[in-house]
């Protein structure tokens, strides 16, 4: 168990921003908090992780005008070929 001591201000401040959203206590409400927060890490993380495997997985290309261009025009087609 963990207790936190807040400023009456900062209390306030959670104890309404728990009832606005829907929660029975500021407990539930920080609790929620931190949750959000260690899944906005874990997603984060899995980017890093994501962005680390697509360096890695090949030669570089440098994305130009014309290379975001030749994307652009291979996924509408392919897109267009899902669609038929």
């Amino acid at each position: 168990m963990l207790n936190i001591s807040l400023p009456v201000e900062v209390q306030a401040f959670v104890e309404a921003q728990a009832i606005a959203a829907g929660f029975n206590s500021a407990n539930e409400y920080v609790y929620h908090l931190i949750l959000r927060e260690q899944e906005r890490i874990g997603q984060q993380e899995r980017i890093e992780s994501l962005l680390v495997e697509g360096l890695e997985s090949g030669e570089p290309v440098e994305a130009t005008d014309d290379w975001w261009e030749q994307k652009r025009t291979q996924l509408v087609a392919r897109f267009q070929q899902s669609d038929a």
